[in-house]
């Protein structure tokens, strides 16, 4: 097949396609216009966020054959109208899933034990200990929204912590050796930290918002890891002032670009909610790269290559 990659990725992707037979087409500089107008040419595509395929791509693409983002989710595609042309899609989560549960577990305990103010303060030559009084895990509820690859891959990081974990998820029957499953109302009960592992869907758009803070019967401490658009950032800085969550650890933003490339469009003015949580000492910040570590990098590029490779080899 020609397969057209219109993003970068590590080059075992393009290396082991190409020992399959496949003829790579690096697009990485042209523009969605200009893929689009030659989108004829090819039987397969791999991308990561660049741009949205939808369906006038799809429309444009008479002999496609598939779809490949190196990645976990599938947002940036139009899933249906994809499958109703008959177009194969493949993703990857299990290729970052290790990468984000140990960010997630990171961000966690440098929450509990103030690591990164307390960084600060020493580095301004303030030397605070009773200020910076950390947490134990040990005895906490730790609950799961999303118990697919990524929050699989967190609860398992629990082992020898002590802790509990508790998963919700909209799928019966998920729950394993290392997470219970529960419904939402023991959820919400006995939780101390939630941790969100869903992929972006109209169900999970703007799903924390005060309601449903509100229905937490602790104060909790909120981790995201997941997508941006499942926190509404004015309900949450609102549920931080009154202590309602105790502190949030977020790797991705409401206010990311689609393509997750950059915060805000260029002049675009920063919402007050945003400039709030900025300068909140218990909210750790990272740029939407938990999924994003050197080994995840050529793990997400090696499980493309294959799942291309496998499914097309005895068509």
């Amino acid at each position: 097949m020609t397969i057209l990659h219109a993003d970068s990725n590590h080059p075992v992707l393009l290396q082991q396609l190409e020992a399959a037979g496949h003829q790579n087409i690096e697009a990485y500089t042209q523009s969605e216009q200009e893929i689009l107008e030659n989108q004829h040419l090819y039987d397969g595509i791999v991308i990561r966020s660049r741009f949205h395929i939808g369906r006038e791509f799809l429309d444009a693409a008479p002999n496609l054959r598939f779809i490949a983002r190196v990645g976990a989710g599938l947002e940036s595609i139009d899933v249906d109208y994809a499958e109703q042309k008959g177009v194969k899609l493949f993703s990857a989560p299990e290729g970052n899933r290790n990468a984000v549960g140990e960010h997630a577990l990171g961000m966690l305990l440098s929450l509990f034990n103030k690591l990164n103010q307390a960084d600060r303060q020493v580095r301004e030559g303030l030397w605070y200990r009773e200020a910076n009084r950390g947490l134990e895990l040990e005895g906490k509820t730790v609950g799961i929204i999303g118990y697919g690859n990524m929050g699989k891959s967190f609860a398992k990081k629990f082992q020898g912590f002590d802790v509990k974990v508790l998963c919700y998820d909209i799928l019966e029957g998920v729950g394993d050796e290392f997470a219970e499953q529960v419904s939402l109302e023991k959820f919400q009960k006995e939780c101390d930290v939630v941790s969100l592992h869903t992929p972006w869907t109209p169900q999970t758009n703007k799903m924390l918002n005060k309601d449903f803070i509100t229905a937490f019967e602790k104060p909790f401490w909120l981790l995201n890891t997941a997508r941006g658009k499942s926190v509404v950032t004015e309900d949450l800085v609102a549920a931080l002032h009154s202590k309602k969550i105790l502190g949030a650890g977020l790797d991705v933003l409401e206010y990311e670009k689609s393509s997750f490339e950059s915060l805000f469009s260029e002049g675009a003015e920063m919402p007050e909610a945003l400039q709030q949580l900025l300068v909140m000492p218990n909210v750790l910040l990272s740029p939407h790269v938990a999924g994003w570590t050197v080994e995840s990098h050529k793990k997400l590029a090696d499980t493309i290559a294959q799942k291309i490779i496998d499914h097309f080899k005895d068509l």
